[in-house]
């Protein structure tokens, strides 16, 4: 049975960094990538913050390597992913503080990041330590918004709870029984 949870957490895996490259560029404003966050908050509330931050990496270093875009695409998520999760295992289940992770790592976390990577590994000189800030915490609010609609309709109905059961580890299903 392990073999299958593990083969089930690296297919949801795929599926979410999947969805990340795909989504992110086309639904997305200047500045700003509502969508980045929504899989990030959703990942992280799935499978927990480990996995969220290899998603956002991943993601991250796809949209890199072949959509030639800044690293903006990892110091602006890796952050917001980990922290959603970590936040959201911490409030033993309230999404809205998976929600706040991803706000206070993405928003402020990485924006603030940005900043030195943006300035000396990429030459853009004009910024200052704030500039990303607005744009980062307006895109994880628009994210965050879709995020917790989306989890929290999915909780509702009942869904979260077997798609989080379907993706522990078959060990600690049984050592709970």
């Amino acid at each position: 049975m392990k073999k299958r949870s593990s083969l089930l957490k690296m297919v949801t895996l795929a599926m979410f960094v999947a969805m990340g490259v795909v989504i992110s560029p086309i639904l997305r404003v200047e500045g700003m990538c509502p969508m980045a966050h929504l899989i990030n908050i959703t990942c992280a509330v799935f499978m927990g913050p480990g996995y969220a931050f290899l998603c956002a990496l991943l993601i991250g270093i796809i949209r890199m390597a072949f959509m030639g875009i800044p690293p903006l695409a990892l110091t602006g998520a890796v952050f917001g992913a980990a922290l959603s999760g970590i936040f959201y295992k911490l409030s033993k289940g309230k999404i809205i503080a998976a929600v706040l992770g991803e706000i206070i790592g993405t928003g402020i976390i990485g924006a603030i990041v940005s900043y030195p990577v943006m300035t000396y590994l990429w030459g853009r000189e004009e910024l200052t330590l704030f500039f990303y800030v607005p744009s980062f915490i307006m895109g994880t609010l628009i994210g965050g918004s879709i995020a917790l609609v989306l989890l929290l309709h999915l909780k509702a109905t009942g869904v979260l709870t077997k798609i989080q059961n379907s993706l522990k580890d078959e060990d600690r299903k049984e050592k709970a029984a």
